[in-house]
């Protein structure tokens, strides 16, 4: 094991190489030859339990504060990532927590019927009454092509190909590998010889020399991006290769009336502001908007005030910290626009941190839909109910993740029931937005039956 705080690695893969490492196509296709090879010498054999242990073993790892990988990323990942300390071991400790053995076995059964289907034809209750078994087969080399710099996705990809006994190739977005490269030397701490299957490098989106000499070693490509990005990649694949993509999406929530009542009220606007402080409010999982109900006993006017100074709370506990130049402006103009709107319209308010951009809420009356500009800026609407609420968020229709609800326990069924319906793949509680179980479906889709094909065995009568 590394000693702790230790500023640099082994060079186990391709993203510890120095910055001013070229990366050529030949190498791109001699790692993955590579990874086939090892897989079958090292991991083709292994037993799902035995993988599910050593996932869970490295968990644990991660959620000890003396664990050195831990350390590392606390005190480098504020530089690399952008992310303040508080935010990544805030982030980390909520992904590590779901990644138990008990979980990772409910995620088995939920996707593929049975825990060992993996490693051995096996047969569920109805398939053995009608005489039938199945196995599964998973693609030889798993290539994901990752973007943006939330880890989650990243780790959870290299979590769903060890299950599968995948070799994996992860191309991460420039810049944004270090946390996917520390979690794959803590698996190459844990178990080199699995640690040898996987390999983590980054470069510029649309390199297509390298991009293709990567899909055409690659038995299965899983990418996110932008739907622009998403189909230019499935242009470039090989006929052969399966592809699985995960496209833009957005989130938002939704707050009954009835919920927003005395001390429930605060505890409400705390989970509200929880789910717009985890990880900066990036990713498909965080809220653009909040909408609120009319009629409670908090005006939604109120619940922004509100908001806005739990925002303010938590920049002391879990700072944001610092932006882009860019994103820096993006705030700033966009907090000047609303600032003009408030200054000639009683329906618009705003409130935000002094000589900063640490968070912004913008409260205003019309119900439509808004783009956040995210980092912590965040709308809260008005609606007469959810109905308006999603008549007015129709822009977006077949495009929300996620919907954070905070509803009376005798209403939530028939308001998730509605979201379900108008297409919302998630529905969770106000303040677990970002935080999806191990076992959520992503975009609706199970996470691991997406990745393998399977045989069906039709046993002959005895």
């Amino acid at each position: 094991m590394i000693p702790a705080m230790e500023t640099t690695l082994p060079n186990f893969f391709l993203a510890d190489l120095p910055p001013e490492a070229a990366l050529s196509a030949r190498m791109i296709g001699e790692a993955c030859q590579t990874l086939k090879r090892n897989r079958e010498r090292y991991l083709a054999g292994r037993s799902t339990a035995s993988r599910v242990d050593l996932l869970s073993a490295v968990a644990r790892e991660w959620l000890d504060g003396n664990y050195p990988l831990r350390q590392l990323a606390l005190a480098q990942g504020p530089a690399a990532t952008g992310f303040s300390r508080a935010t990544l071991a805030s982030g980390l400790d909520a992904f590590f927590k779901q990644l138990t053995r008990e979980n990772l076995l409910v995620l088995l059964q939920q996707d593929l019927g049975h825990r060992q289907r993996l490693d051995q034809f096996v047969s569920t209750d109805p398939e053995e009454g009608q005489g039938r078994a199945a196995t599964i087969t998973a693609p030889e080399l798993l290539a994901h092509v990752t973007a943006g710099r939330l880890p989650n996705p990243v780790l959870m990809s290299i979590i769903l190909g060890v299950l599968t006994r995948s070799a994996q190739f992860v191309k991460c977005a420039s810049g944004a590998a270090f946390l996917p490269r520390l979690f794959a030397h803590s698996l190459h701490q844990a178990e080199p010889k699995l640690g040898a299957c996987l390999e983590i490098a980054e470069w510029p989106g649309g390199n297509i020399e390298l991009e293709s000499a990567l899909f055409e070693e690659a038995d299965c490509v899983t990418a996110t991006g932008s739907d622009e990005t998403l189909a230019a990649i499935r242009q470039r694949l090989p006929a052969k290769t399966r592809f699985l993509g995960y496209g833009h999406r957005v989130s938002f929530a939704f707050v009954t009336g009835s919920v927003l009542s005395g001390l429930n009220a605060r505890r409400i606007v705390a989970h509200a502001a929880t789910d717009v402080v985890a990880w900066n409010q990036l990713g498909c999982l965080s809220p653009h908007v909040i909408y609120v109900e009319q009629g409670g006993g908090v005006l939604p006017e109120q619940f922004a005030e509100m908001l806005a100074e739990e925002l303010a709370h938590r920049e002391e506990s879990e700072p944001r910290g610092e932006l882009p130049v860019e994103a820096a402006s993006a705030i700033a103009s966009r907090r000047s626009f609303y600032e003009l709107r408030a200054a000639h319209s009683p329906d618009t308010r705003h409130w935000f941190s002094k000589e900063s951009t640490f968070w912004t809420v913008i409260y205003e009356a019309d119900p439509r839909f808004q783009l956040s500009c995210l980092n912590r800026f965040i709308y809260v609407k008005s609606a007469a109910h959810l109905t308006d609420a999603l008549q007015n968020a129709d822009a977006v229709r077949g495009k929300v993740s996620t919907v954070g609800l905070a509803a009376p326990e005798d209403k939530a069924q028939a308001l998730a029931t509605e979201l379900a319906r108008w297409g919302v793949t998630r529905v969770c509680p106000l303040g677990h937005m970002q935080n999806p179980p191990l076992t959520w479906r992503h975009d609706g889709r199970p996470a691991l039956a997406d990745l393998v094909a399977w045989t069906d065995w039709e046993m002959p009568d005895v």
